[in-house]
């Protein structure tokens, strides 16, 4: 598993630009799956990292600041769009 994370990694965010670019395309219905197995493939990765937390500590420091801005991003667009 180990020499395939990056793998495994790119793989996910390039799943997650493919569903965003069908989103904006076609509507949410065509961009919702592939964002979603590109989301669960970095989740994996994540997980994975985090269960090694001393050999991969910088990119799970890295991580959780992404997921945290991600999170914020989400939460103001929520709230701007009533």
């Amino acid at each position: 598993m180990k020499k395939y994370l990056r793998e495994i990694e790119i793989s996910g965010l390039v799943l997650v630009i493919i569903g965003i670019a069908f989103s904006w395309i076609w509507g949410a219905n065509f961009g919702m799956w592939p964002c979603f197995m590109g989301l669960l493939l970095w989740l994996v990765t994540f997980l994975y990292k985090a269960f090694h937390w001393n050999e991969y500590a910088r990119e799970n420091r890295q991580n959780i600041v992404i997921l945290l801005i991600a999170i914020i991003i989400l939460l103001l667009q929520m709230f701007t769009r009533q």
